[in-house]
């Protein structure tokens, strides 16, 4: 099986039992990385709802292993994306996202349907 990349929304679905978050597989789930920005979005938001954030980190250090460090090539290739997903509202953090999976070569996993209307060079898959 191939890698995949994981969105923050994708981690959140994950960790909160949402819909969608069946599809994210034991086999899927071993192959999956993150991108340290990601990671500290989900965080973030997980914490602001009221989790402890040591286990907050606990959870995401168990679940999500093989977290990749924001890169510099990765920063380049998340700022080229600013022009193409400016309509869309995307954040820094889902720029972070399409990068690791374009550096990667891997299908990127999101919530946020927007995405399916963009052509970045790998694919995107809906969680719900």
């Amino acid at each position: 099986m191939s890698r995949i990349v994981l969105d923050a929304s994708a981690v959140l679905a994950f960790l909160n039992e949402e819909p969608g978050a069946d599809k994210l597989t034991d086999a899927l789930l071993s192959e999956a990385s993150v991108s340290t920005v990601n990671l500290t979005e989900a965080a973030s938001k997980l914490i602001q709802a009221g989790d402890e954030p040591d286990a907050v980190w606990r959870d995401l250090d168990f679940f999500f292993p093989s977290a990749e460090w924001f890169s510099v090539e990765q920063a380049q290739i998340a700022a080229k994306l600013v022009q193409q997903t400016r309509a869309l509202g995307l954040s820094l953090g889902d720029r972070a996202c399409l990068a690791l999976g374009i550096a990667l070569k891997a299908p990127v996993w999101t919530t946020d349907r927007s995405w399916k209307k963009l052509s970045v060079g790998v694919p995107i898959h809906l969680m719900r």
